[in-house]
């Protein structure tokens, strides 16, 4: 199987070394930051054009930032559909939003390719180790005929549904991040400033109901001021803005998504974009003069 894979950042860089690590040796990359590149191929993969990845590949693998990057990496006048014939297949590992996904689907059903729409969530841990969850849209026997390929990035492939299923399922996961993480926040702002440590409360009910992935992976962010990004603010503004566009269109409420997104808002508005999520701790240290742990 000849498999084609654009977008190597944060992300999608380790997925493609996990993808040649599973088996898949004959991977095209292609990325706009050469020294990403150049670090794929160093592991085995070969650099190709959008052109010659829609021409020769069985399946086009995107992890692009959002719809707008997708679209054009795929649709645009130098797009890799215009080189893909039917029987092809694309599997967009994208975060975008699912009307995005089901427009795609629609203009390459015209060429006789199918579509995945497979977001992924665990950040660039997971992405490293190879044990991201996999949420995927598409028809049964395609998801069934790619799933061991995804297997090489992922411990957890569930098919959602049909194309949009599986961005659907990606924003409702973003959703319960962003609150867990603002609430973890809170909790511990609150307990700082009751003269408890925040170090103490976490031993203390991460093995309870409190507990969770996202607290056991973030408290220790908040807690040391680390801040370096497994998934930036920016990103995750996306997703947020993706998921209330998606509630709002289908008549939703999402008052507490709305909530988070104002502090991720002000944190971008204030240089701290570019920052892990789990910065959201920082807003509340600015309101506080506070720094939680330290």
């Amino acid at each position: 199987m000849k498999i084609g894979l654009i977008g190597l950042g944060i992300m999608g860089r380790p997925m493609a070394k996990n993808i040649l690590k599973g088996g898949f040796t004959d991977l095209l990359v292609s990325d706009l930051n050469q020294a990403a590149v150049d670090d794929v191929v160093s592991c085995g993969a070969k650099q190709a054009t959008n052109k010659e990845i829609g021409e020769t590949c069985d399946v086009v693998l995107t992890m692009l930032p959002n719809s707008p990057h997708v679209k054009a990496v795929m649709l645009g006048a130098n797009g890799v559909s215009n080189y893909m014939k039917e029987g092809q297949v694309f599997i967009d590992m994208s975060s975008i939003n699912p009307v995005a996904s089901k427009e795609i689907a629609a203009e390459l059903a015209k060429k006789g390719v199918e579509m995945l729409d497979a977001p992924v969530s665990g950040g660039e841990p997971k992405a490293i180790d190879g044990t991201l969850s996999f949420m995927v849209g598409g028809k049964q026997e395609i998801f069934d005929k790619f799933k061991p390929l995804l297997e090489t990035m992922g411990a957890s492939i569930v098919r959602c549904g049909e194309v949009g299923a599986g961005n659907t399922t990606k924003l409702a996961n973003q959703i319960v991040v962003a609150c867990n993480i603002q609430a973890v926040a809170e909790a511990f702002t609150m307990a700082q400033k009751a003269g408890v440590d925040p170090q103490l409360v976490f031993e203390a009910i991460k093995g309870g109901l409190a507990g969770s992935t996202v607290m056991n992976a973030k408290a220790p962010m908040m807690i040391a001021g680390d801040d370096k990004p497994g998934f930036k603010i920016d990103l995750h503004i996306k997703d947020l803005n993706n998921a209330l566009d998606c509630a709002h269109s289908v008549g939703a409420p999402v008052p507490m998504t709305a909530a988070v997104q104002e502090i991720l808002q002000w944190m971008h508005n204030h240089e701290g974009g570019q920052k892990d999520h789990s910065a959201i701790a920082q807003y509340y240290e600015f309101l506080t003069d506070i720094k939680i742990g330290r």
